[in-house]
């Protein structure tokens, strides 16, 4: 497969068309023609160029095998008007380009787009803001915050003495605000930015979408305004197709039983019906996916090799369209996806195949950029081909955006958590005021809290252990030397010196030796002596 992939990421259009251009010219083979009796070196023909471009275009992944010797010729004559070839007298711009016998050249000069270098990443570029719930908040005016007293005694804590345990010693009462419908613009446009750059798999939307196209109330409508068969319903009919093109829609879509009865029948009579609905789009002054979404789109074309990838981008980049647009576009993809699979109706064209006339009669009309040098034609062919044998999930309702938003929203208007002695004592609030709430507070409060409070508990529990006359000298140190071992910070704050150690164990008289008393003997110790015997 020639060349290598462009992956999504920013000026997608210009990296293809710099590749593409890249590989005609250093791939197309040169040699010497005659023409009217005068030879030209490193030259060829146009119908050379057409049979190579055309079999380069169908082996590259970026395009595929679904690329038309038409649109071959249209892109030659593309890099005719730019100069990327021009003709052996050196002729460009107005010349057209011809497949037959007539010679070309390329030019000494490079005729590749310079790509826009990425301007540093500022916030101004970064992904909206995404509301939290205290950006809805009004801090209240502290007071005397009632607390319950912290109970640990020294079984407590011979139970659990690897364990911090502590309380927040202040809280800040606040009440909530209402979430405006500005509040919920913001959060949609945050969310869906967020999920679009995730689904591309970009670190950044710059060079490839302008956050200030995205509009909140059109995605708002797109999500919840459709109908049982998920197409956008209008509120202002004006904006609505027309009813003569609904009605030929209606007729192709449903041939031969959508048409009416009292229009006349006669041979062909289908292909006027078509020839109607496609002068109808192709007379539209914006592409179906509008101009500022090209390059969105373009970036999907990537994703192709992931199928559901690149259906979960095109569900998030449709959700963007104005809803008059995404409605245009869901008849007409199901018109087309209709026509291609009905086999009662008759061909709509003799030499080229139904399914190929669908994408190249409505390509442009849904995808195409509004600089003429870009790969319009092949792009959005690919793109279109895609979405025909996708639309029934392509253009469904982005369900992970929209769950994503409504839990978001739901956790703003939830009942946050409230101080603990709220419940208890009742008279330091008033009783027909609003509920208060303990204010939500960064990981380095958090943490700054954790540790002073839980060091104010361990400090408590020491001086109880201290203080405890009804524990014997073994136990209060067996506990103190426990304590040394898991605190020695907050135990030599307490115990700086040996002395202030030893004051705590009361000083004990010192018991008298029982003296063991001996008989005093009136005779010393004799030894032992025998004693006279008698014997008879």
């Amino acid at each position: 497969m020639d060349g290598k992939i462009i992956g999504p990421g920013p000026y997608r259009a210009t990296k293809l068309w710099n590749e593409t251009i890249r590989l005609f010219r250093g791939g197309m083979p040169l040699r010497r023609h005659r023409l009217h009796f005068r030879s030209y070196d490193n030259s060829f023909t146009g119908s050379e160029a057409i049979d190579y471009l055309h079999g380069l275009l169908k082996r590259n992944h970026n395009f595929g095998p679904e690329v038309t010797r038409y649109q071959t010729l249209q892109l030659l004559r593309k890099f005719m008007r730019n100069h990327v070839i021009e003709d052996v007298k050196g002729r460009f711009g107005k010349e057209d380009f011809e497949d037959n016998g007539h010679l070309y050249r390329f030019p000494p000069e490079s005729p590749l787009k310079p790509v826009p270098k990425r301007p540093r990443q500022t916030d101004s570029l970064a992904l909206p803001r995404l509301p939290r719930w205290d950006d809805y908040e009004e801090v209240l005016p502290q007071g005397n915050v009632p607390l319950k007293p912290l109970v640990l005694n020294s079984e407590t804590w011979n139970k659990r003495h690897s364990i911090a345990i502590g309380e927040v010693h202040e809280c800040k009462l606040i009440r909530r605000r209402e979430i405006t419908a500005k509040h919920l613009d913001q959060i949609w446009r945050a969310m869906t930015l967020a999920e679009l750059q995730r689904v591309l798999g970009l670190q950044s939307l710059e060079g490839v979408l302008d956050s200030k196209h995205v509009k909140p109330k059109h995605i708002i409508h797109n999500v919840y305004c459709v109908n049982k068969q998920g197409i956008v319903v209008l509120k202002n009919k004006a904006d609505d197709l027309p009813h003569w093109v609904l009605s030929a829609m209606k007729c192709l879509a449903n041939w031969p039983n959508g048409c009416d009865s009292r229009q006349p029948m006669y041979p062909g009579f289908e292909r006027d019906v078509f020839r109607t609905v496609a002068e109808y789009f192709q007379r539209l002054k914006d592409p179906l996916l509008t101009f500022q979404l090209y390059d969105v789109f373009v970036n999907i074309l990537g994703l192709l090799q992931k199928q559901q990838v690149a259906s979960e981008a095109v569900q998030m980049c449709c959700v963007l369209l104005p809803p008059a647009n995404r409605r245009k576009l869901q008849l007409l993809l199901r018109l087309m996806t209709r026509v291609c699979n009905n086999p009662t109706l008759p061909p709509l064209n003799d030499a080229i195949a139904t399914r190929t006339l669908m994408a190249q009669t409505f390509s442009r009309c849904i995808l195409s950029s509004s600089d003429e040098v870009d790969l319009d034609e092949l792009l959005a062919t690919k793109l279109v081909t895609f979405m025909m044998d996708n639309q029934e999930v392509a253009l469904q309702v982005p369900t992970s955006l929209q769950k994503s938003v409504e839990e978001h929203v739901s956790q703003l208007r939830r009942v946050q958590i409230k101080y603990a002695g709220a419940d208890a004592d009742m008279s330091v609030l008033s009783p027909r005021g609003p509920p208060t709430f303990c204010r939500q507070i960064s990981r380095e409060e958090f943490e700054e809290q954790r540790v002073s409070a839980s060091q104010d508990a361990m400090v408590g529990l020491l001086e109880g252990i201290v203080q405890d006359e009804n524990m014997s000298v073994k136990d209060k140190k067996k506990k103190l030397k426990q304590f040394q071992r898991s605190y020695p910070e907050i135990y030599v704050r307490r115990f700086p010196t040996a002395d202030s150690e030893a004051a705590v164990f009361p000083v004990k008289p010192p018991k008298l030796k029982t003296q063991l008393m001996f008989r005093t003997l009136k005779k010393p110790f004799q030894p032992f002596q025998r004693s006279w015997s008698y014997r008879a």
